[in-house]
């Protein structure tokens, strides 16, 4: 399994892969929200397939999670597991006002690092 580094980017193979891009706007107030969002990442990084993890919020609420597969059944799979189903039904009626999830196959990756890390 793929470790993410301090630096909060996920540490990711060669592509392809797959990533799953989860947008929300929150509701008001935690509500249990933080304890979810943490058990819900340390779910994924059980499950058969995950790759690695990167999330921002904004001081407005909207935030984005980026998670990354292996597969497509990987996702699939993610997908049935019954308490991320309670996490998604929760989310639903308490924690999001507004959320959009979308699946990309990511073909092509690079980017720069420090040179510390080169």
């Amino acid at each position: 399994m793929m470790k993410d580094s301090p630096a909060a980017f996920a540490q990711l193979p060669e592509p392809p892969y797959y990533a799953v891009i989860f947008s929300a706007q929150r509701t008001e107030g935690d509500q249990g929200y933080g304890q979810m969002a943490e058990r819900m990442v340390e779910l994924a990084r059980e499950q058969p397939g995950f790759l690695g993890v990167e999330s921002a919020r904004g001081a407005d609420g909207f935030g984005i999670t980026v998670s990354y597969w292996a597969s497509e059944a990987a996702i699939a799979a993610w997908k049935r597991n019954l308490e991320h189903q309670s996490a998604q039904a929760g989310g639903k009626k308490v924690w999001y006002a507004d959320y959009q999830l979308r699946v990309a196959k990511v073909e092509l990756a690079y980017g720069m690092r420090p040179e510390a890390e080169v």
